[in-house]
């Protein structure tokens, strides 16, 4: 039982930055592994990053790796996304997810997460 609203979505130019905040509403968020992942109209939902239970572990997609950080507070059940250098290419909706996980869950895969944000939509113009 968690719900997750994201925000901090916008429009800005090429190499600019902007951070999303995610906001979970249940009192166990620090048990849960979070996500964020993007789509584009008529793309697939693509990883972005994943950050573990206490935040001392992250794990980047490539596209993103040394551009965006995750954190996370758990004292305020919020995960945030730092975006810098942002490209064109970053456009997307960018969602936020949750997933208590196990041993054997591939953590970069959308279908392994039970909960889901409504998104928050960042345009990057060139």
């Amino acid at each position: 039982q968690v719900q997750l609203v994201e925000s901090g979505g916008g429009l800005v130019q090429a190499g600019g930055s902007l951070r999303l905040s995610c906001a979970a509403s249940g009192r166990t968020f620090s048990s849960y592994y979070m996500g964020w992942f993007r789509q584009a109209p008529g793309k697939e939902r693509e990883f972005v990053v994943v950050i573990s239970k206490s935040g001392g572990s992250t794990s980047y997609a490539d596209s993103v790796k040394g551009r965006f950080t995750a954190t996370r507070d758990n004292a305020r059940s919020t995960v945030y996304l730092q975006m810098n250098s942002l490209k064109p290419e970053d456009t997307a909706a960018y969602y936020c997810a949750a997933v208590r996980a196990g041993g054997s869950s591939n953590l970069r895969s959308s279908y392994e997460y039970d909960y889901w944000g409504q998104g928050t939509q960042v345009t990057v113009s060139s």
